[in-house]
């Protein structure tokens, strides 16, 4: 976008936003959007379920109406423009419509709200699903795409995509097979939703006495809804937080052990038999459309291309590491032999955060508990973003919302801070309550891109996360690994808000799978920065107090002695991952997918508790499917492009190197490859030298 001269709309703002006690009204930012040629608009959420059902049927009337429009035009008066470039706009309201359900099912307060637009997603994915599979649409685009008309390369790129992804269809099927994969891929989308859905519900209540809780801190016994009237204390082993703070700090074995088998035992009921359907589902689709597998159908459009290479990469890794985690294994075991008074004793899998911990705070010094008071939430968020305004070129503020889907959500708008130029807003919603998403993520609620009349049509983002509510006599208080999660989360906001394209369908996130992580995995290297640190770290008891230089070097020698095995914990996962869909249609059919997850998990990891059932909650699986090896793949790219800071004259605060960020990585979103991306960023081929240094392989 072009930036435009800013009149006195900008001045009053940020007058207006330096006073906090006076709320900025979105409108106003509304109005300067509009002064840019550009839209900005929020979600109308809806708050019944009859609302639910009202706005999906208006959103694919309305986009059925424009695709028949499309249709009606003469042969002779089509063009890309007329086609392919309406085609895209046309369901980009059913795409933002879609995210936008998949937040209410995930957040809404009401569960016939949750439930009905976990409906109304499925119902969107059918239409989506049938417009693929409409042959006159497609003989229409076929038509224009023979013509070969001379476009730009953003617009040959969206030709290419759209042709190519009508292949991958299997529009070229005969019309009685392509009917059939139609029929397959509607049933892969209402089973992948209830996947989704059965982890979102589970529950695992358990309830414990102060000395079975032994070690556990005050911070956890004291928050909100874990004391129980008969003097117990509840913990959810399906929340994120609960779970880890029993794991890293119950001295009692037994406590860690019950936690670790419920948490892992999390929709087992529903669940093994929805992922059996669904990795004989994939695997079926797969062999219809001609691949040899789901991974490699899955695999084809990203970096990786194909299944083989995904796994040779894990499997390369894993084998690399194995040195380093074998011994990193061995000293956890040792701390639990000391323990035990046993030279023989086995490390479980419910041991390896606990000794991991004591690991930290007896021979590094670290007390990730003790380091709470150095990020009380707010201070920590405020400091973030001052951050990624800094490096980046923006002016966040805070606004009014026009209507929040719970108490405590937040809302803010985007600026560029040298034009004032608004570029989009992101939603905040940071603590857990009843039936909302119970991890951390970013949720896109509308995707950019220009419209009919030529606005470009701002991109808005919402963050859910799960962070320590606050208590009575203390702030929500964050761990260190809370810290990276928000670095991390965030980035995906910053890049779903910087992306610019004319076409929705290479915007932002549009970019391949195993590349969408890279951009923020790269920032949770700032959080073991100590300039960083500085900047927003601080005692919230004295807020003169910032972290020791001596702890921030013990948290990242801790942190590298550990990472062998936290890398092949995340192999384990994408491992699993690859085994379920590498494998061939003949071998797809009933394959036992607890036996695959488990006997995976103790190949490349620790092996999880005794009949348990890991993979019925590993909520990857559907949606990631074949993809979470991408993880460890774009963590590769993410350390190499972190170095370029690392280097730079003003290290991970340069404001240069955040710049060529914003413009080549986020900026480009998927216009064009993302290996060139990364290599005009970085001014050289990537390396994997920065990954290696980082899990101490070499110096």
């Amino acid at each position: 976008m072009k930036t435009r001269p800013v009149i006195a709309l900008s001045a009053a703002l940020t007058m207006v936003s330096s006073l906090a006690a006076t709320p900025v009204k979105f409108a106003d930012f509304q109005a300067l959007a509009a002064q840019h040629h550009a839209s900005l608009t929020l979600a109308v959420y809806p708050v019944s379920a009859d609302e639910v059902r009202a706005q999906t049927a208006a959103a694919i009337q309305t986009a059925d109406a424009a695709i028949a429009g499309i249709l009606a035009q003469e042969p002779a008066k089509r063009s890309f423009a007329t086609t392919f470039a309406a085609v895209d706009a046309a369901t980009a309201p059913v795409g933002d419509l879609g995210a936008k359900l998949g937040t209410v099912a995930q957040s809404s307060m009401e569960t016939a709200v949750r439930d009905a637009a976990n409906e109304a997603t499925v119902k969107l994915q059918e239409w989506s699903v049938s417009l693929t599979y409409r042959e006159d649409l497609y003989q229409l685009l076929k038509a224009v795409a023979d013509t070969k008309p001379a476009l730009d390369a953003e617009a040959q790129r969206l030709l290419d995509f759209t042709m190519r992804d009508y292949r991958r269809a299997g529009l070229s099927l005969p019309a009685a097979e392509r009917a059939e994969v139609e029929k397959l891929q509607k049933e892969l989308a209402a089973l992948n939703t209830e996947f989704a859905v059965n982890i979102n519900q589970a529950r695992a209540p358990l309830d414990f006495t102060a000395e079975e809780l032994a070690g556990v801190p005050s911070s956890f016994l004291e928050s909100p809804g874990v004391k129980q009237p008969d003097g117990k204390y509840r913990v959810m082993a399906n929340v994120t937080w609960h779970a880890q703070a029993i794991g890293e700090n119950a001295a009692r074995a037994e406590t860690r052990r019950q936690v670790s088998v419920a948490r892992n035992n999390l929709a087992r009921e529903k669940n093994v038999a929805v992922l059996t359907k669904l990795v004989a589902l994939r695997a079926e689709i797969a062999r219809r459309l001609g691949y040899a597998s789901w991974a490699d159908y899955q695999i084809e459009t990203r970096m990786a291309k194909n299944g083989a290479t995904a796994v040779k990469f894990e499997e390369e890794l894993a084998a690399g590491l194995q040195p380093k985690y074998a011994a990193e294994v061995e000293t956890l075991r040792q701390l639990k032999a000391a323990d035990a008074k046993n030279p023989d004793a086995r490390l479980e899998a419910w041991d390896v955060s606990y000794y991991t911990n004591k690991l930290l705070k007896d021979r590094y010094a670290v007390d990730t508990e003790a380091l709470r008071v150095y990020f009380p939430y707010q201070a920590t968020l405020e400091g973030m973003f001052a951050i990624y305004q800094k490096i980046f070129g923006l002016k966040f503020t805070e606004v009014e919302p026009p209507y929040v889907w719970a108490p405590g959500v937040q809302l803010y708008a985007v600026q560029d801070a040298a034009g004032g130029e608004v570029l989009g807003a992101f939603y905040l919603d940071m603590f857990p309550r009843e039936g909302k998403f119970n991890h951390f993520a970013c949720f896109p609620q509308k995707i950019g891109g220009v419209l009919a009349d030529g606005r470009y049509d701002l991109p808005v983002e919402a963050l859910l996360c799960n962070f320590p509510a606050p208590s009575a006599d203390k702030p929500s208080l964050l761990k260190q690994n809370d810290v990276v999660t928000l670095f991390h989360e965030f980035g995906h906001v910053m890049h779903g808000l910087l992306s610019r394209s004319r076409y929705v369908a290479l915007t932002g996130f549009a970019v391949p799978q195993d590349f969408v992580e890279a951009p923020s995995q790269m920032l949770e290297n700032w959080v073991w920065d100590k300039a960083v640190l500085d900047t927003f770290a601080a005692d919230y008891r004295d807020p003169t107090k910032k972290i020791p230089a001596e702890t921030i070097a013990a948290i990242e020698a801790a942190r590298q002695a550990t990472e062998g095995y936290g890398t092949r914990r995340q192999l384990a996962y994408a491992l699993i991952d690859l085994a379920l869909h590498a494998r061939p249609a003949t071998e797809a059919a009933n394959v036992d997918v607890v036996k695959v997850g488990n006997d995976t998990l103790g190949r490349v990891s620790i092996a999880p508790p005794a009949d348990t059932a890991f993979v019925a909650y590993f909520g990857h699986l559907a949606g990631y499917d074949a993809g979470y090896y991408g993880y460890m793949w774009a963590k590769v790219l993410a350390l190499d492009m972190a170095s370029a800071f690392k280097h730079a004259p003003g290290g991970f605060l340069d404001e240069k190197v955040g710049r060529r960020l914003r413009d080549e990585i986020y900026g480009v979103g998927h216009t064009r490859d993302v290996g060139q991306s990364v290599e005009k960023f970085l001014g050289r081929p990537s390396s994997q030298q920065a990954f290696l240094e980082y899990v101490g392989l070499q110096k």
